[in-house]
């Protein structure tokens, strides 16, 4: 099992999609990453030698990756609520920001229902 970025990569995936179980690595960066290397997309890990190993590590560290990604998310979200801007309210109040409607989806930010009772009338 190879190790790159402080991830475990699975041997047993072609290079191109085991590189993306790195945290800012997707399909496009992983080709990118692997033709800057000199090494075929197809070829599985577990036939990569230490020397496409160490070229790969070489490519992967010249992106911002992993922690360093996350972390940086995280400021920019933090950044948007401290101004009070409207996509900093949103996430604020956990609701989806980029002009989705509420009424009838968004589940997945708001979570699950929550039933409110209507008002009982009162008898004469």
């Amino acid at each position: 099992m190879a190790r790159i970025a402080g991830i475990d990569i699975p041997k047993n995936k072609r290079g191109v999609i085991a590189l993306t179980y790195i945290f800012g690595i997707g399909r496009s960066r992983s080709k990118e990453i692997l033709d800057a290397a000199k090494v075929d997309e197809s070829k599985k890990v577990q036939d990569w030698n230490d020397d496409e190993i160490a070229a790969i590590r070489e490519q992967v560290g010249t992106f911002t990756i992993e922690g360093e990604l996350r972390s940086e998310t995280q400021l920019n979200v933090k950044r948007l609520m401290d101004i009070g801007c409207y996509r900093g309210i949103r996430h604020r109040t956990g609701l989806p920001l980029r002009g989705q409607r509420t009424k009838n989806n968004s589940r997945t930010r708001k979570g699950k229902r929550k039933t409110v009772a209507n008002k009982k009338k009162a008898t004469k």
